[in-house]
């Protein structure tokens, strides 16, 4: 068998082509097509008896090989030789030149598969001296047309010796010449390696039977034995021993983590306990203090409150009632059209003196308190730098009021003193001059701006307002002193309201 080539296609072209119904197979190997060539050539050189067995005995177009060949030819038929015009010859074998692909190609002297003697043991064959070897036929009837004439039942036989060539070798059939080169010279060194080995086993197996051994008779076989076994059993009564031993050790360590283990259980016990009585605890602490903070807050709450409250404004209350300045809702003044009691007077007098009798003493030895302010409620008097004492009360005569104007001005002068005391405090403590204490109407002897404090010889309009503006600086001292005794300064809002109220 061989791959078709060009030179198959050429001696296609002089037979008049390939036949498109004659079957095809492929190399097993590299899966190319192979094509049955040589018939014709190989029929013409049979001898003449061989080819008359040919033309007599065939079983489907398929003849066994003529004189000089064994069982292992399968022959194609003759009559097949129009089917086989330019099909390519049969590659070369080893003993034959190959033939180059740019060649023409020539008939090849016989065209026949080589089957191994079990595959060709199938076919019934006797041999005879001057002819060939035939198959034995089923049915035989010389008269009949030769069954060889149908190419096919050829190829059909062709396929069986295949069949049989791989089951019998193993490998699968057909295969084209390269792929069987290649699978021959695979063998070859697959031969040299087992024929290595063999060797290697050959020589082995010399050796061994070279060397001599001491045969033991039964008696020292037995002997060997009992040693054996008994060696056996001293190793296996040491392993035991040990084996207890250790059980012995395990023992007493369960019992020891047993005592443990109970300890233990004591011990968490005792511990969950401790910790539900740390976690009522630590509850109970927490419930009080949250109270106590809740308490702490309500309380800063309060203190918040607190210093916001102005003690000395709330117990010293300066404001106006229209053109009269008041003190704790008591009018200090009267005008002609308004007539107030002198009691009410003196009761306004009496707060006046009171609250800067305070504020002097707050800051004393620090002021030098010359000028003696003695709050009587209704009835106040003030103590010159002589220890003169006045009357700072009515009711007076309006045009012979002598100790009640100088009570008037000594007060007057008391709290201008003050304010200088003040002044002087805030440079001190490096306050800037424009948040210092500048009093809003000035004080000058018995005057209050440009209005005195007279009551004699004095009108009722201008005595009144002396004495609001005097009322409206003892106001502005009185949130100096806030503002300097840890208590809330007065907002600049109040201030500006103040000075337009007044």
């Amino acid at each position: 068998m061989k791959p078709p080539a060009s030179s198959a296609a050429a001696a296609g072209d002089k037979g008049g082509g390939v036949d498109p119904s004659l079957p095809r197979f492929k190399c097993q190997e590299c899966q190319r097509a192979l094509v049955v060539v040589g018939v014709e050539s190989f029929t013409d050189k049979l001898p003449a008896h061989a080819v008359s067995g040919m033309n007599v005995s065939s079983v489907q177009g398929s003849v066994m090989g003529a004189s000089r060949m064994d069982n292992s030819y399968v022959v194609l038929s003759k009559q097949n030789r129009s089917h086989s015009h330019g099909i390519p010859p049969r590659p070369p074998s080893a003993g034959i030149p190959r033939a180059e692909p740019n060649q023409p190609t020539r008939a090849m002297e016989g065209s026949y598969i080589v089957l191994p003697p079990a595959a060709a043991s199938i076919y019934k064959t006797s041999a005879s001296e001057g002819g060939g070897a035939q198959l034995s036929p089923t049915s035989m009837n010389p008269g009949s047309p030769l069954p060889g004439n149908n190419f096919h039942s050829s190829v059909t036989v062709l396929k069986r010796a295949f069949e049989i060539a791989t089951s019998q070798t193993q490998i699968e059939q057909p295969l084209c010449l390269d792929c069987m080169r290649l699978l021959s010279d695979k063998m070859e060194k697959e031969i040299e390696d087992v024929n290595t080995d063999n060797k290697a086993y050959e020589a082995c197996l010399q050796r061994l039977e070279q060397e001599t051994y001491n045969i033991l008779s039964e008696t020292d076989f037995q002997k060997e034995r009992q040693k054996v076994i008994e060696e056996e059993e001293k190793k296996l009564k040491a392993a035991i021993e040990e084996a207890e031993k250790q059980y012995s050790e395990i023992c007493s360590e369960m019992k020891c983590l047993e005592t443990k283990s109970k300890q233990f259980e004591e011990l968490e016990e005792r511990y969950c306990h401790d910790l539900n009585s740390f976690q009522f605890q630590w509850t109970s602490h927490q419930e009080e203090r949250d109270a106590v903070l809740a308490k702490i807050e309500v309380s800063q709450v309060h203190l918040e409150l607190l210093k916001r409250t102005n003690v000395l404004n709330d117990a010293f209350y300066i404001s106006h009632d229209g053109v009269i300045g008041t003190i704790n809702n008591f009018r200090l003044g009267r005008l002609p059209n308004v007539q107030v009691e002198w009691d009410e007077i003196n009761a306004a007098w009496g707060q006046a003196a009171l609250l800067l009798h305070t504020m002097a003493q707050y800051f004393f030895p620090k002021f030098e308190y010359r000028i003696k302010i003695h709050p009587m409620g209704s009835y106040p008097k003030v103590t010159d730098i002589n220890q003169n004492t006045y009357e700072l009360f009515g009711p007076v005569n309006l045009f012979w009021s002598t100790r009640f104007d100088k009570a008037m001005t000594w007060f007057l002068t008391c709290l201008q003193e003050f304010a200088d005391f003040a002044v002087s405090l805030d440079k001190e403590n490096n306050v800037p001059p424009d948040k210092s204490l500048k009093l809003p109407y000035k004080i000058e002897g018995d005057k209050v701006g440009s209005y005195t404090i007279f009551l004699s010889f004095n009108k009722l309009d201008n005595w009144t307002k002396a004495l609001k503006y005097m009322l409206c600086n003892l106001k502005w001292v009185l949130y100096w002193f806030i503002g300097n005794t840890s208590f809330a300064p007065p907002s600049g809002s109040l201030h500006c309201k103040l000075l337009q109220n007044w």
